[in-house]
């Protein structure tokens, strides 16, 4: 039986792709396809009915956003999703620091839902819902 929405727990982190993407400016297609995309566990992929590109709707205590569903490549994982540093990750991580001077880019309790009608925002429409220009 396919579930609605599954709990989970987010973790945020570089990739090569992400740093690669970076190089080529924030504003280019590689960026976005580098960083607009959670990493999920094939078996959660299945609970939820999601195949690899589909859509999903993340969300945290912070917010919610819409990204690409991707199958992560190494090993099983389940219960994690991992996203790559970027605007798209940072719309989900608490900015609080708790007097450290930095928030918790790890171990974030999540929720994953299909979202096959909601696009994946551009970098400039992310930004414009974050902080209203």
């Amino acid at each position: 039986m396919m579930q609605q929405k599954l709990h989970v727990t987010l973790l945020t982190g570089r990739t090569i792709e992400q740093g690669v993407g970076k190089e080529y400016g924030k504003s280019s297609s590689e960026y976005y396809e580098a960083c607009s995309m959670v990493y999920m566990d094939a078996e959660d992929m299945k609970k939820l009915g999601v195949k690899n590109g589909a859509h999903v709707l993340v969300t945290t205590p912070r917010g919610s956003v819409v990204l690409r569903a991707v199958k992560y490549p190494r090993s099983a994982t389940p219960g994690l999703i991992y996203i790559p540093y970027g605007p798209w990750a940072n719309a989900l991580v608490n900015d609080s620091t708790t007097s450290i001077g930095m928030p918790s880019f790890k171990g974030i309790p999540a929720e994953v839902e299909v979202a096959p009608d909601q696009p994946v925002l551009s970098l400039e429409e992310l930004l414009k819902n974050e902080f209203g220009r």
